[in-house]
């Protein structure tokens, strides 16, 4: 389809704009539905055309984050941005860390996506991970939340759901009478409750609407956080282990981070069928210590594990089809090269001459194709459309440790976290079919053939313990559904979706501390599957939006941690001999379950007000890890409570804006073995919270923008359960902008 111009250049249109693969049960509206229209006056430049080639989600559980959200609700990472979305729950080990629940499932059972392009690697950490963090979100421009199962799709670890990242394009504008144009953009930020202070600056150039660059650095400092004050245990009434509190009992200690970004995209328009896109973003955060272990809440207080180095680099390219022939009408394939870096120092305190190093490096190789076909006109009121593609992702391991002594200089091998010289595949190829029945009626169905490979080298000694893995797994899952109009903008969506997670190197080969206990592998462990089924309604009427859904998952060999005795500990391993508490990681035999219901309203009121409000209820049990021991099923690890927000927004035409949001959730006490013996959790349980943010602002698109957030008005103490910091307590965050 043609590019679109005005006497400016390209008109803008919002992510939500009407696209070649909309459902026929759900008719492409003659205009831009009012949240697309509102997001393509607002963000203006940085919101063209989306041409890349991608299944729509509309007749999932899904929502998006715009490039509004993001200005106006000033989070501090990407996985922060999605705390106001139904289904996901946001966990936080570390201030400088983030790992989004999504339905009751977390780190290596939901797939990360930037672009299209996988970002799970083999050494995803089992539960909740940092990895989510390093996506800069000043650099997104939408952020979708994809929930329930979708591995037909996305493969390995969509067990839960989806989080996919779009960034952001250069305008691609006509330019001026040379045909060149350019625009630039800084803006700082900071915040009072964790000092920071930080900013970025950026570019937006180009020619002729044909080659366009976009990219920019950033840099922040943070400091240690401040909470509302310390978090009580339900049952014991004392305050929570962690983490430790400096002598004013607001300021968490192990908090604080410094980051840089860096990122450049370049698009080629060869034609308006055809587009080429170079992309490089750089994600590199330091001295950011773990929380929960700096210090460890049964060891002295001096002990501390840091991040001193956590880089994420990704460089790939893009070719993209649009208007092809009938087999292939859109086209996408990307080739991508990612490299992981971690580098850890564990001090046994500043009086201590002993220091453990760690290096962690993983380099992926990937390829993704995604093509769709023209929609297909059967019959009379009957359309066909198929989107098929393959993908294939392959990761090379470098592990080392050392300790050092500082007194003598003498450094000695140690025990790395993972085998290195470990080797990783995971691919695979899909389809996905959609048959429109007289406007009235969607029919999906689809399916995907997986393989992956396991490989990894035991260790030269023996009394170490670590055994070589040499492991295949192949197979199928499939999905479906059916969305009913049952009249003008409302209708009945049920889905039925298989997913699945193979173990990748972290389970088959680490070992590391956790808040559970010290961890070990286990290379026996099996392929998890599970089978998710969702049902309800999508209502899109002019004042009102609303979805709601009700889900179950049954997921089988499901992989949680379990305890194991010290005469099982490798030899000679005076770690895992001395621990306190061992934790190995196994299939449960049987079926686990999750269900629940989320859902998100909104609406559109007179004078310029809108409303928003979310919830989720999330119930899971499986059968007892340790067989013949009562009871016979057990909560499952780490499920979010009942939770929800409210967000109430004015605007103004001549761009003023307020709102206030109201974050809240119930206690949880619904505890496994390991969450008992988790020093993030408090003894009984989490406690509910209620928070309050109040947010005002000025918009003068596309030159300025001043955003002033006054978070947790309350000063609440408050922590999102099974995370080892309290939030932030009261304090203003502020972003300026300026644009030329």
């Amino acid at each position: 389809m043609p590019r679109q111009t005005g006497p400016k250049g390209p008109v803008p249109e919002g992510p939500s704009a009407p696209t070649a693969a909309t459902s026929a049960a759900s008719p492409a509206p003659a205009k831009l539905t009012r949240e697309a229209a509102e997001q393509a006056r607002t963000v203006g430049r940085t919101t063209v055309r989306d041409t890349r080639a991608q299944v729509t989600h509309d007749t999932r559980a899904a929502s998006v984050v715009t490039r509004r959200d993001l200005e106006e609700r000033l989070p501090r990472s990407a996985p922060d941005a999605l705390r106001f979305e139904p289904g996901v729950y946001v966990q936080q080990t570390a201030h400088g860390q983030g790992s989004p629940f999504v339905r009751g499932l977390t780190g290596q059972q939901t797939v990360m996506m930037f672009d299209g392009i996988r970002l799970n690697n083999s050494t995803f950490r089992y539960g909740p991970n940092q990895y989510f963090f390093t996506i800069d979100s000043r650099t997104l421009q939408k952020l979708e939340v994809l929930r329930g199962a979708s591995s037909t799709r996305y493969g390995s670890d969509a067990m839960g759901g989806a989080l996919l990242a779009t960034p952001i394009d250069p305008s691609l504008e006509l330019g001026g009478p040379r045909g060149w144009y350019g625009h630039s953009k800084a803006m700082m930020r900071t915040g009072t409750a964790d000092g920071e202070i930080g900013g970025r600056a950026q570019l937006d150039v180009g020619y002729k609407g044909k080659i366009g660059l976009f990219g920019g650095v950033g840099y922040r400092d943070v400091g240690l956080l401040r909470a509302g004050g310390k978090l009580l245990s339900p049952s014991t009434g004392q305050p929570v282990k962690s983490p430790l509190f400096a002598a004013d009992g607001v300021t968490q200690r192990g908090t604080g981070f410094r980051e840089f970004t860096a990122d450049a995209r370049l698009v080629y328009q060869v034609n308006d069928k055809h587009r080429l896109t170079l992309g490089y973003y750089d994600y590199r955060q330091f001295d950011a210590p773990r929380t929960d272990r700096c210090p460890p809440v049964t060891a002295p207080q001096s002990e501390c594990l840091t991040y001193d180095e956590q880089f994420r680099t990704l460089v790939y390219g893009a070719y993209d089809v649009h208007d092809g022939p009938a087999a292939a009408e859109t086209v996408r394939w990307t080739v991508s090269y990612q490299h992981q870096h971690e580098r850890r120092r564990f001090d046994r305190g500043p009086d201590s001459t002993y220091r453990i190093i760690g290096r962690d490096e993983v380099y992926t190789l990937g390829t993704g194709l995604d093509i769709g076909t023209r929609k297909f006109r059967l019959a009379r009121g009957v359309d066909l459309q198929v989107h098929y593609g393959l993908d294939a992702y392959f990761d090379t391991l470098r592990s080392h440790a050392w300790n050092t002594f500082l007194d003598v200089g003498i450094t000695t091998t140690a025990t790395s976290q993972y085998a290195s010289g470990s080797r990783y595949l995971t691919s695979g190829v899909w389809t996905e079919a959609r048959l429109g029945l007289f406007d009235r009626v969607e029919l999906r169905a689809g399916g995907r053939g997986s393989l992956v490979v396991a490989k990894a080298p035991g260790d030269l000694d023996p009394m170490i313990g670590r055994r070589p893995i040499d492991q295949t797994w192949g197979g199928g899952v499939a999905g479906g559904g059916v969305a009913v109009r049952l009249v003008d903008g409302v209708r009945w969506i049920t889905n039925l979706d298989q997913g699945f997670r193979a173990p990748n190197l972290d389970d088959l080969t680490s070992r590391q501390a956790t808040g559970a206990g010290q961890q070990y592998e286990n290379p026996n462990l099996r392929p998890e599957r599970a089978l998710s089924l969702e049902t309800g309604f999508k209502i899109e009427r002019p004042r009102v939006e609303l979805q709601l859904f009700a889900f179950q998952s049954w997921i089988d060999r499901l992989i949680t941690r379990v305890r194991f005795d010290r005469d099982q500990c490798p030899p000679e391993d005076v770690v895992c001999g001395a621990a306190v508490y061992n934790v190995t990681l196994a299939n449960i035999a049987g079926t686990s379950h999750i269900r629940g219901v989320d859902g998100a309203v909104r609406l559109f009121l007179p004078r310029g007000f809108g409303m928003r409000a979310t919830a989720a209820y999330t119930w899971g049990d499986g059968p007892n890890p340790v067989p013949g021991l009562d009871p016979v099923r057990v909560p499952l690890s780490r499920i979010p409570p009942l939770n929800g927000t409210v967000e109430i927004n004015w605007r103004h035409r001549l761009g003023f804006f307020a709102s206030t949001a109201l974050r809240w959730a119930r206690p949880q006490a619904r505890l496994t073995e390991t969450d008992k013996n988790d020093q993030r959790i408090p003894q009984g349980g989490t406690p509910g919270f209620a928070v309050l943010d109040l947010r005002a602002g000025y918009r003068l698109q596309p030159h300025a923008l001043v955003v002033l957030v006054l978070e947790n008005v309350t000063n609440a103490a408050y922590r999102y359960h099974g995370s080892s910091i309290n939030g932030p307590g009261r304090g203003l965050n502020v972003l300026i902008e300026v644009g030329f």
